[in-house]
C-alpha cells in the first residue's frame, strides 16, 4: 500500500464539495494536531496527493486510538495487517466456501482470499 499526505487546503479538491463528494479508496491513519494535513493509505495511485516514503514527524495516529498516538513506519505496517485481517471472511464463511467449492468444483474461497491479499498486500 502507498502512504500519501494531503494538505487540508487541498481537501475539497481531492474529496469534492459536500454537495458533490468524490468517493476515494483511501484509509485515514493520521493527522496533524491542527488538522492542516492528513496521512492516507491506498493501493490506488493519486497524482493529487503527495506520495511518501516514510511517516513524517508531527502527525498523531488516528486509525486506532487504543494503539496510542505515535505513528511511524511500523505502525503503518500494523494498520495494513489489521485492515487485511478484518477484510477476510469469517472462518465459518471460509469453511463453507471451501465445502461448496469442492462440491461445485469452483474457486470461490480462493478468489475471496486473493481479493483481500490484492487489496491489502503484506508490508
Amino acid at each position: 500500500m502507498k502512504l500519501y499526505k494531503l494538505e487540508s487546503s487541498n481537501f475539497e479538491a481531492f474529496f469534492g464539495a459536500p454537495e458533490e463528494p468524490v468517493e476515494r479508496d483511501v484509509i485515514t491513519i493520521a493527522q496533524t494536531p491542527t488538522c492542516d494535513a492528513f496521512l492516507y493509505l491506498s493501493n490506488e495511485t493519486y497524482d493529487e496527493l503527495e506520495l511518501l516514503d516514510s511517516v513524517p514527524a508531527g502527525f498523531d495516529f488516528t486509525y486506532c486510538q487504543e494503539w496510542g498516538l505515535t505513528v511511524d513506519d511500523d505502525v503503518v505496517d500494523r494498520v495494513i495487517l489489521d485492515l487485511r485481517k478484518k477484510a477476510y471472511p469469517s472462518w465459518q464463511d471460509q469453511m463453507d466456501m471451501q465445502y461448496w467449492d469442492k462440491i461445485n468444483n469452483t474457486s470461490t474461497w480462493q478468489d475471496a482470499v486473493q481479493a483481500v491479499k490484492d487489496k491489502y498486500p503484506k508490508p
